[in-house]
């Protein structure tokens, strides 16, 4: 899974902004608000374990909140009633009561929780239970037992408690029944026990939705629930209304729980005590997850900006978390940021006004809601509502390497760049144009969506030229020309302390054999390591120990000062191993999964392109099943090795920002570590497919023998190419033989075509033939043959027909059946050539 899901939570910093006035007086039985009994603002009830609370608080408005709020006539924010993380230093809401309806002014002092006459809990004002001064009540409906109408006078009846857990349940005084409970009626958060789904019987839908802002509770933007078609998404509430993610009931059982429990366990933080889990019933639809450390404190969210984010309390670090988030960008959400932003995942705070843009709303932006987004500073010269602009005094400002806005318009005339600025300028309703690969394109109005990339993406070379008041380009150029000052004395001194570490450079050089102290440089959000080449030299002993070679340069062995074992590849040629190393670095280099090899770093130093990754101790799974003298891997392993490559091939098409398809499946690119758990490597053939995509043109091809049929005739691929290539990676592992025999043209036998003979003895029920006699029959008959199946399943001529990485998942694990794949032409031509030739 991406470094990214495991960077420092935000909201470690912007929940602290969040206020609850010190308690003056605890009710009396701590965690039970009886009849008769009041909860006033400074009261609080407190969870028998001391984890939770409930009372009353005021969100606290930040500095720069404060000073909004200060120029303008908005109100300070109003009084909630909610429960909250009470151990916690970071004053965190689990839920809240009275979201939409805050109270305000002097009412506040007159605020009380308590136990209405129809049995409910209800925040009340003037300690009066009439219809006018109720803020908010829970809803259930006391039924008399005798009578079997409501009754009107059962203050006597009901209780509240404060759980263990944070559940805030009414029990009926009598046998402890929960008559309500807040865990039925979540805010924008879900503790470990609640459950975010419906109950199809009673048609209660427990869905999270994100609230306006860190000073407004209220019902904000977007929201996650599940659908009446069991589907669970993420959506926006307010127009335009899109859905930015969903999971269907088969993949939130067969996909996203095995996929967090995967993450959960590779974790030391939740490792063995945070287990998800969906439920699927005639009564309930839902998903929830538990907590077996009582001690540990977590919860999900849907953030203000529509982020879903598991949250787990770091002690040591004094903060809040991340383990997961979905999407993985922020910005990957539509227009997060609002019109003329630009959004960067990488920053805090990730959304940004354009280059002479303000805040719309300051107060909103402060208060983290940049959904407003930002407003001109300086009107365009250009005359409003004029559509013609005879004398045109607006200038462009180039924003670069983003990706571009929504709703763009093409200009079919525009040759040229200076065609298209011309074609921009003369209309007064261009806000902005690009001209990328011959392309010119426009936009009218707003610009919406527009996210940083990060410099290595599809997207880095893309420039936008944002339309300017001539007024601000000129103060743009005014700032320009004070910087080459600054710059010269950087320059000056940085020319001096290089020419100082060169001298102490050379001076070690000449002290050892070869090379110099390995530098390098890691953020402190555990991203790759940018190392010096010299330092690389050192770590493999002047690059003497080869242990690989493939057709962009070598592989060589090295070892890290703290002995972490590395492999380093060298890559060859300027041209093919720039390709390569910005193919690699921009798929593998941003994330992270099990049967993944791990990218440490690279050095980008002069003509030098270098890749460090981990190094696995077991070498490729190519060796141990095509080589003599290596170790002969048992049926669970090979299994377990299936497995594990198509989980990383699922993750590199279903899971990633952006699809990424290896192009080059084969056992020589599968390594495995130590306990022989496979790691996919070498993705310098690896191509990037936006997700409004489906195919791409690539000038990179795999290897014969795992080419899928499509790519020979040289047309866009998709991810069954992939597909293709595991398929025939599948056979040989469970024969322990190549797809096909390395022998000469001459003699060459269509008949020795492994694919051939393997869908033949699939058909006729003898898959045991196909097995590696090395096994000596030790395996598992029904694996090889579902291994079998799917394999044949893969291997199909028209990708149409080749399963998705993720039913090739579930397939292989035994929870999803495939039919008898059918002969494809291609292997049919194949025999019948055989047949024609033994007869000759």
């Amino acid at each position: 899974m991406p470094p990214h899901l495991h960077v420092l939570l935000l909201s470690g910093l912007l929940l602290s902004s969040l206020h609850t006035p010190p308690c003056s007086a605890t009710i009396a039985d701590g965690d039970i608000l009886t009849a008769g009994q009041a909860l006033s603002v400074g009261d609080k009830l407190v969870s028998r374990n001391g984890k939770f609370a409930l009372g009353f608080f005021q969100p606290q408005p930040t500095a720069g909140i404060s000073k909004s709020i200060n120029t303008t006539t908005t109100t300070l924010p109003g009084w909630y009633l909610g429960i909250w993380f009470n151990k916690i230093p970071v004053f965190t809401t689990a839920w809240v009561a009275n979201r939409e309806n805050p109270i305000t002014g002097p009412e506040m002092k007159q605020a009380q929780l308590k136990i209405s006459r129809d049995g409910n809990l209800a925040i009340v004002l003037n300690n009066n239970t009439s219809s006018k001064s109720i803020i908010w009540s829970s809803t259930h409906i006391i039924v008399n037992r005798t009578t079997g109408s409501s009754s009107t006078n059962t203050t006597t009846t009901t209780s509240a408690l404060l759980m263990n857990n944070g559940n805030l349940a009414l029990l009926m005084a009598s046998n402890n029944v929960v008559l309500w409970q807040s865990f039925d009626y979540p805010t924008d958060v879900g503790l470990p026990g609640a459950k975010l789904g419906r109950n199809k019987i009673t048609g209660l839908n427990r869905r999270f939705v994100a609230k306006k802002s860190l000073i407004d509770m209220g019902l904000g933007s977007y929201s996650l629930e599940m659908d009446t078609n069991t589907v669970l998404h993420i959506r926006r509430r307010k127009p335009p209304i899109v859905v930015y993610w969903s999971w269907s009931s088969g993949q939130l059982a067969y996909k996203l729980i095995p996929l967090l429990n995967e993450l959960l366990d590779m974790d030391p933080r939740t490792k063995g005590w945070l287990k998800p889990e969906y439920i699927h019933n005639n009564e309930e639809d839902y998903f929830t997850y538990t907590s077996l450390d009582e001690s540990a404190s977590v919860f999900v969210d849907i953030d203000i900006t529509g982020q879903v984010r598991l949250n787990v309390w770091s002690q040591p670090k004094m903060s809040w978390q991340t383990i997961y988030a979905e999407p993985s960008d922020p910005c990957n959400l539509h227009d997060v940021c609002g019109p003329f932003t630009v959004c960067d995942g990488k920053s805090i705070p990730f959304c940004g006004c354009m280059e002479s843009f303000s805040p719309k709303s300051p107060l909103n932006w402060d208060a983290g809601d940049p959904i407003g987004g930002c407003v001109r500073n300086t009107p365009l010269d250009c005359a409003a509502g004029k559509q013609k602009n005879t004398s045109p005094t607006d200038m462009f400002h180039p924003i670069d390497g983003v990706t571009l806005p929504l709703y763009p318009q093409s200009v079919d005339d525009a040759s040229t760049q200076s065609d298209c600025e011309e074609a921009c300028l003369h209309d007064c309703s261009c806000t902005a144009y690009s001209y990328n690969g011959n392309r010119c394109s426009v936009w009218h109005g707003e610009l919406r969506s527009v996210n940083q990339n990060d410099g290595i993406g599809i997207y880095s070379e893309n420039v936008l030229y944002l339309r300017l008041a001539a007024r601000d380009s000129q103060s743009l150029r005014k700032n320009n020309k004070r910087k080459p000052r600054v710059v010269t004395t950087i320059i000056i001194v940085s020319f001096g302390l290089l020419m100082l570490m060169l001298v102490l450079m050379i001076w070690i050089f000449k002290s050892k054999s070869c090379g110099a102290p390995l530098y390098g440089s890691q953020g402190s959000d555990g991203g790759i390591i940018a190392f010096r080449y010299t330092g690389l030299v050192r770590a493999t002993k002047c690059f003497s120990e080869k242990i690989g070679e493939g057709g962009f340069g070598c592989v060589f062995k090295g070892m890290l000062g703290d002995q972490t074992a590395i492999a380093v590849k060298r890559l060859d040629g300027a041209r093919q191993g720039e390709k390569q190393f910005r193919a690699e670095v921009s798929s593998i280099g941003m994330i992270q999964h099990i049967n993944l090899v791990k990218l440490i770093g690279f050095c980008c130093e002069g003509d030098q392109r270098l890749l460090v990754y981990e190094r696995m101790l077991n070498g490729s799974l190519d060796a141990h099943l095509f080589q003599s003298n290596a170790t002969v891997l048992n049926w669970s392993t090979r299994y377990q090795i299936a497995i594990g490559v198509a989980r990383g091939l699922c993750y590199l098409h279903q899971s990633c920002r952006e699809c990424i398809i290896h192009c080059d499946i084969k056992p020589g690119n599968i390594l495995l570590n130590e306990s022989f758990v496979p790691k996919i490597a070498d993705f310098g053939m690896a191509a990037i497919v936006g997700r409004d995509f489906s195919r791409v043109l690539t000038t990179f091809r795999g290897t014969v023998g795992y080419l899928a049929p499509e790519w020979l005739s040289g047309v866009a691929i998709t991810p069954k190419v992939d597909v293709y290539s595991f398929g025939m990676v599948l056979l040989e592992i469970i024969s322990g033989r190549r797809n096909s025999p390395q022998v000469s043209a001459s003699n060459s036998d269509h008949g020795d075509y492994f694919p051939v003979l393997a869908i033949n003895k699939l058909h006729v029920g003898d898959v045991r033939s196909l097995v590696d006699p090395q096994l000596h029959d030790d395996f598992n008959l029904e694996e090889a043959e579902r291994v079998c199946r799917v394999a044949c399943w893969c291997i199909q001529e028209i990708e149409s027909d080749r399963p998705t990485m993720g039913e090739v998942v579930r397939a292989i694990e035994g929870l999803q059946e495939l039919d008898m794949p059918p002969m494809t032409r291609l292997l049919a031509a194949i025999i019948e050539c055989s047949d024609v030739a033994s007869i000759k």
